[in-house]
């Protein structure tokens, strides 16, 4: 069974960093898109940042280019996320996502999520 596992989450001050990270288990997933998505109170859930299997290959939000950086470790099967220059608007929770199919770069497994909050 797959499982995704996030931590990093908490409370920092606008200009400030945290970086994400989700152990998953259950199968490989050198082969597999792995990828970021956070809902904020009363918003839909949105893709922050996804990664192919190889990691050359990623996806940015415009409104996190620049500032996020996603990466992958495939021999730890966890994939990250550097989240930095934060702002008010970046607090969300934060859920970690991979998809069920090889080389398909849609998301069928969810972590827990993790709560990034921003302080002014």
């Amino acid at each position: 069974q797959v499982q995704l596992v996030e931590s990093g989450g908490g409370l920092v001050q606008t200009g400030g960093s945290l970086r994400l990270s989700c152990a998953a288990s259950g199968r490989t997933f050198s082969s597999y898109y792995m990828g970021w998505f956070r809902q904020a109170p009363g918003k839909e859930r949105e893709l922050v940042a996804d990664i192919n299997w190889t990691g050359d290959s990623t996806y940015y939000a415009d409104s996190v280019k620049g500032r996020f950086t996603i990466s992958r470790d495939n021999a730890k099967n966890t994939v990250y996320l550097q989240m930095n220059s934060l702002k008010p608007e970046d607090t969300a929770v934060y859920y970690c996502t991979t998809a069920r199919l090889r080389g398909v770069r849609a998301y069928d497994y969810w972590g827990q999520g993790t709560q990034v909050t921003v302080s002014l």
